[in-house]
């Protein structure tokens, strides 16, 4: 909105704003970057609670026909990212997906991803179209932890 002294005012939920190193990014912005990849057919960005810079980025991302995931790619997309928005819309973690946790009208649960992400109980999903996308991402994330420890 536009406010009587000419300034403009977006406004949105605080649940869909990240505070990353001090800078306040939209979700919404962040996954508008990821899927302008020519890799990526649909996205999903959350927060992580991070020690230095409050949160960290944290992508899950369903890649098109033709793409595989790959270690590469995640650089790439890092890269592409640093490159369409800044430094400080770097993702921390970016984890490959067939699908996302949706509700039956098509939005993306992020509070979901979130809770598989933070180790937090998932809660109600009775609204989830697909409860293979929880699985599927709680899968994905304790791979990765796993590659870490060794």
């Amino acid at each position: 909105m536009k406010d009587e002294d000419g300034y403009f005012w977006l406004l949105g939920r605080a649940d869909e704003v990240l505070k990353v190193a001090g800078h306040r990014l939209g979700t919404m912005e962040l996954e508008s970057a990821v899927i302008s990849h020519p890799a990526v057919a649909e996205a999903a960005v959350i927060g992580k609670p991070h020690e230095i810079k409050g949160e960290g980025i944290v992508v899950f991302a369903i890649l098109r026909q033709g793409y595989a995931p790959s270690e590469k790619l995640k650089e790439e997309l890092r890269e592409f990212m640093r490159k369409t928005i800044g430094p400080v819309a770097t993702p921390d973690e970016i984890y490959f997906v067939s699908k996302l946790p949706k509700t039956r009208s098509g939005k993306i649960m992020r509070r979901v991803l979130r809770a598989v992400v933070s180790g937090m109980p998932v809660g109600d999903v009775t609204t989830l179209e697909d409860e293979a996308s929880v699985e599927e991402a709680k899968q994905v994330y304790e791979e990765f932890k796993k590659m870490i420890k060794l």
